[in-house]
């Protein structure tokens, strides 16, 4: 085989890359043309994760019929991490693959918070013994975003990028943009002042935006990719 990759199959887009240079994330749409443009041609090893069953499995059958072998990561059993929840069957892969990944940047009794900032947003706590101890999900910028427009009758589609408008909002657009990002970093922080991690980790679609008001943050765009890796490399796909 030519090669082993990773991908992680989201909500709204796929990251992939080479295991050998994960620090080159990129990203394609659930299009099949667009598959056939950038993801690499020849026989290669596939590590897919995803909380999207369908989606990930349309990616393995395509790559299938083009000569790769594909290996899928849907069950949080296939991810070896201490687990302390109610129902730990129940976890999205993504958040444990994220917790895999920053465990290994961890020294002996750091702990870490760990946020995913996409369509939703996960908070989540790797404790100092490197169990993972669940968090915190809510609304992402975009979505947030949609859910005012779509359920109210005057306020409009709006999208948040840097720089934010200050508050008070002076007009409705910028009283949104900077409502609903003052409403996801409060969340954020929230989590941040209960959990008092030893570091915090950020990665997803909208962290380039929410890293301004986290300076304590370490941008990770390829943390949940690093996940998936780390299982290629233990051998347990």
């Amino acid at each position: 085989m030519s090669g082993l990759y990773v991908a992680d199959v989201g909500n709204t887009r796929i990251k992939w890359a080479s295991v050998e240079r994960l620090d080159e994330v990129s990203a394609v749409r659930e299009d099949e043309s667009d598959w056939e443009r950038t993801l690499p041609a020849g026989a290669g090893h596939w590590t897919i994760a995803s909380v999207r069953p369908g989606r990930s499995q349309h990616l393995a059958n395509w790559l299938r019929e083009r000569g790769h072998a594909v290996t899928l990561i849907e069950r949080p059993e296939q991810i070896p991490l201490a687990v302390d929840l109610e129902h730990p069957e129940r976890v999205g892969v993504d958040r444990l693959l994220n917790a895999l990944a920053v465990r290994s940047r961890l020294l002996p009794g750091e702990s870490a918070a760990l946020i995913d900032a996409g369509s939703a947003v996960t908070v989540d706590l790797l404790e100092a013994g490197h169990t993972f101890r669940g968090g915190a999900i809510f609304p992402g910028l975009d979505l947030m975003a949609q859910a005012l427009h779509g359920y109210t009758a005057l306020l409009p589609a709006v999208t948040i990028t840097l720089p934010v408008p200050r508050l008070p909002g002076r007009s409705t657009v910028p009283a949104l943009q900077a409502g609903i990002y003052a409403a996801v970093v409060g969340g954020i922080k929230e989590c941040l002042s209960v959990y008092d991690a030893s570091r915090v980790f950020l990665t997803g679609g909208q962290a380039a935006v929410l890293s301004a008001a986290l300076p304590k943050a370490t941008v990770w765009p390829g943390m949940t990719l690093a996940g998936v890796a780390a299982l290629v490399r233990e051998g347990r796909s």
